[in-house]
């Protein structure tokens, strides 16, 4: 396998570790990318789902203390049980709808121009989400009641089309529910947790039988450097949307959007 793309696996994880936790949609970069770079990974997209993966564990790693003791206050602790309850409701939704149109969303929508096109619609979208914001009501996941975390996660089932961006629609639908701005983006990673280990699961059990040693290689690559950027970007990213809000977010989406358009069509 050329050197080359073990290099593009790396910039590719890079890519992804930066952006799986801003709200400008990782996939949607990672397929932006790929065109760009010609980039030519494992089939049926594979390597773009599981080096997700790698960012996700970042998010294990940085809450590792809060995630134990959830863990460890299932039995005795109604704010621990309460936690664990919310996170698995906002989850259920996308995890049906992503399983019955897996299919269907690989093959129609995973292209750059479907992607742009939501980055500039999401961009917009932010940007009006951000004058319509009530004052939160919301301050801790350990209180959400269960209507709430399911509508959460009814908007990342919007997520499912490349480009949305899984993060962002999870922290606006938040925004908008009355959750303040720390505790929607920190529910947005902690409902990465089992949204994306499903989600690699489930591709990896997709194309098995289309895998291979480079395959693994390239996208063990991508998942190392995905787990490193990630790690450095989630603290950061929830002391900058506290301060700054999520308008610097939306005006980038809109110009890679329609820089993108520009370059696929002029």
């Amino acid at each position: 396998m050329l050197i080359d793309q073990y290099l593009d696996a790396a910039l590719l994880g890079l890519i992804e570790g930066l952006t799986e936790f801003l709200p400008v949609s990782s996939t949607g970069h990672l397929i932006i990318f790929d065109t760009l770079l010609g980039f030519e990974g494992p089939p049926g997209k594979v390597f773009e789902v599981v080096i997700q993966l790698g960012a996700i564990l970042a998010i294990c790693t940085v809450y590792f203390a809060r995630l134990w003791n959830v863990v460890t206050g299932l039995k005795d602790d109604p704010g621990a049980r309460h936690f664990a309850m919310a996170v698995i409701l906002a989850f259920l939704p996308a995890m049906v709808l992503g399983a019955a149109l897996h299919g269907v969303i690989k093959a129609v929508l995973f292209n750059p121009t479907v992607v742009s096109v939501a980055l500039i619609l999401g961009g917009v979208g932010i940007l009006m989400a951000e004058r319509l914001v009530p004052v939160a009501r919301y301050h801790q996941i350990e209180r959400f009641p269960a209507p709430l975390a399911l509508k959460i996660g009814l908007c990342q089932c919007l997520a499912l089309v490349p480009g949305v961006s899984r993060s962002g629609a999870t922290i606006i639908g938040s925004l908008l529910m009355g959750v303040d701005r720390r505790t929607a983006a920190e529910f947005s990673f902690f409902l990465a947790i089992p949204t994306m280990a499903g989600a690699t699961v489930y591709d990896l059990y997709k194309n098995w039988s289309l895998m291979n040693v480079d395959s693994a290689l390239l996208i063990g690559v991508g998942f190392v450097t995905a787990f490193v950027a990630a790690a450095l970007v989630v603290k950061v990213l929830v002391d900058f949307v506290g301060r700054y809000g999520f308008a610097p977010f939306a005006w980038y989406r809109i110009a890679i959007g329609t820089g993108m358009l520009a370059f696929l069509y002029l």
